[in-house]
C-alpha cells in the first residue's frame, strides 16, 4: 500500500514499506537511478518483499518527479537527498542504502551529507565512464534540459548507453513520457559530475561503514573495472559478482545479499 511522507523541502514522496513493524537490524532504502519508478521496478519491489520476509525492513521510494512523488521545478540533488532522508526516518531512522546506476552516486552523495547511513550497496555504478568525463555529460544534459527540451535531454543522457538502447526506446509508443521523465534527471548528472570531482580515494576513502560493490554475471563493458574501482577506493569494501544480467539483478540473491550485509552495520 503506497503511503506517503513530506521530506524537509517541502516535497511530498511516495513510498512502500515492507518487514516487521520494528527490528534491530537497521532498515534498507531503495535508491532508483534515472527512469525507474516503482509501479515499473518489479525487480527492486520484489527485492524488498523478500527482505522484508527475512525481517528486514525495507522501504522502495519514487524518486521525485516520478509515481506517486510528483514535484515542480528543479528536481535538485539536495531536494533529492532530503527525500533520500524522509525514506531513511520512514523506516526507522536509519538505513542500508542500495543505490542502482546512478542511484549509487545519489547514496553516495547522501553519505557525504552526513545522512544516518549504516551501509551501502551499489549496483553498477556508472562512474568514470563517461565520454569527456561526467563534467560535461551534465553540461550538456543541463543545457536541452534548462532550455526545456526534455526530448533532446533524453537523448545526451543517453548518448553514452549502447546505441541500441536510444534505437529501442524511440521506437517505442511510450517514447514521449520517457523523454519526460528525464526532468527528474537532474539530480542523478549532478551527483555523477561530483563523484567525479576528485579522485576516488579523495571522494570515498573516508567511508568506514560496510559497503559492497556489485554487478551481474552479465554485464556492460566498464562496469566490472568501476565496481573494483569503488572497492579499492573504499576502506574494507567488498566486491562481488551476482546473479543479474544487463545492468538488473535476480531479487531472491540480492535479497540475501543485502540481509547479510545489513546485519553487519
Amino acid at each position: 500500500m503506497t503511503e506517503l511522507t513530506e521530506t524537509s523541502a517541502g516535497d511530498r514522496i511516495g513510498f512502500d514499506r515492507y518487514g516487521p513493524a520494528s527490528s534491530l537490524v537497521p532498515g534498507v532504502v531503495f535508491i532508483a537511478g534515472a527512469g525507474p519508478s516503482r509501479a515499473t521496478d518489479a525487480t527492486t519491489t520484489e527485492t524488498a518483499r523478500l527482505v522484508g520476509e527475512r525481517g528486514v525492513r525495507a522501504v522502495v521510494y519514487d524518486r521525485l518527479g516520478r509515481g506517486d512523488s510528483q514535484a515542480e521545478g528543479d528536481l535538485t540533488l539536495e531536494r533529492e537527498l532530503a527525500a533520500v532522508a524522509a525514506a531513511i526516518d520512514a523506516v526507522g531512522g536509519s538505513a542500508m542504502l542500495v543505490g542502482h546506476s546512478s542511484g549509487c552516486s545519489i547514496a553516495l552523495a547522501a553519505v557525504d551529507a552526513g545522512l544516518p547511513v549504516t551501509a551501502l550497496a551499489l549496483w553498477e555504478a556508472p562512474f568514470w565512464q563517461f565520454e569527456g568525463g561526467a563534467a560535461a555529460f551534465e553540461r550538456d544534459f543541463l543545457r536541452h534540459l534548462d532550455a526545456g527540451d526534455l526530448e533532446a535531454a533524453q537523448v545526451e543522457y543517453m548518448r553514452d548507453m549502447p546505441p541500441e538502447f536510444l534505437e529501442q526506446a524511440r521506437a517505442m509508443p511510450e517514447w514521449p513520457q520517457i523523454a519526460a521523465g528525464s526532468r527528474t534527471y537532474r539530480a542523478d548528472a549532478r551527483s555523477l559530475a561530483w563523484m567525479e570531482e576528485v579522485e576516488p580515494a579523495a571522494r570515498c576513502g573516508g567511508i568506514t561503514m560496510p559497503v559492497l560493490t556489485m554487478v551481474g554475471a552479465q554485464t556492460f563493458p566498464g562496469m566490472t573495472e568501476t565496481a573494483e574501482r569503488l572497492a579499492a577506493a573504499i576502506p574494507g569494501a567488498t566486491f562481488r559478482v551476482m546473479p543479474g544480467a544487463w545492468h538488473d539483478w535476480e531479487p531472491a540473491p540480492m535479497a540475501d545479499a543485502l540481509v547479510t550485509l545489513a546485519a553487519t552495520a
